[in-house]
């Protein structure tokens, strides 16, 4: 892992912590006004749900490239390492199909969402979809990204079923690279 991927991987943790931190003060204090005062910002709620979308998306694309996505690999592990490339090159393929389909969805919705405006707010729909283009467009990066490591034989290439001290071995050796620039 590069010292920019570690950056831009801190920048996103920083701004889910705040959208988290937003979320929890407009709802909190949408409740207490409604309850306490018998108003409320009318906003919050679209402003909120907007925050959590991309809190969501933001979520997926860093547990995607910390691979800490719920995965079943009992058989794969049982399999020789060609089979297993085989199984990874075949999922990563379909998963890059999988991808394109999400980011072309994304887009035709983010494209509508700049003519169709939230209730309240009025801010362009195009926000709440266009998360969904940044992490399917993210994402295809980073299966990419690791096709063309399993497809070169590359150490820092990571398939289902690799023996775990493996995978840890190859996490301190790429963040050891990231940190001194050595590689070893």
């Amino acid at each position: 892992m590069t010292l920019n991927m570690l950056v831009v991987e801190r920048l996103v943790e920083k701004l889910m912590a705040l959208a988290l931190g937003l979320i929890v003060l407009l709802v909190f204090s949408n409740v207490v006004g409604r309850y306490g005062l018998g108003t409320s910002f009318a906003g919050a709620e679209e402003l909120s749900r907007l925050l959590f979308v991309w809190l969501v998306f933001l979520g997926a694309i860093l547990t995607l490239r910390r691979r800490a996505h719920l995965g079943v690999e009992l058989v794969q592990a049982r399999l020789p390492r060609w089979a297993r490339k085989i199984c990874a090159v075949i999922t990563h393929v379909l998963t890059l199909y999988a991808l394109w389909l999400f980011l072309v969805g994304s887009w035709a919705q983010t494209q509508i969402g700049l003519s169709t405006y939230s209730t309240v707010l009025r801010f362009p729909n195009a926000f709440i979809a266009s998360a969904g283009l940044v992490c399917a467009a993210s994402m295809i990066l980073i299966v990419a990204s690791n096709l063309l490591k399993i497809a070169i034989n590359h150490p820092g290439a990571v398939m289902a079923g690799d023996p775990p001290a493996q995978a840890a071995t190859l996490d301190s050796a790429i963040t050891k690279e990231s940190v001194t620039g050595v590689s070893q």
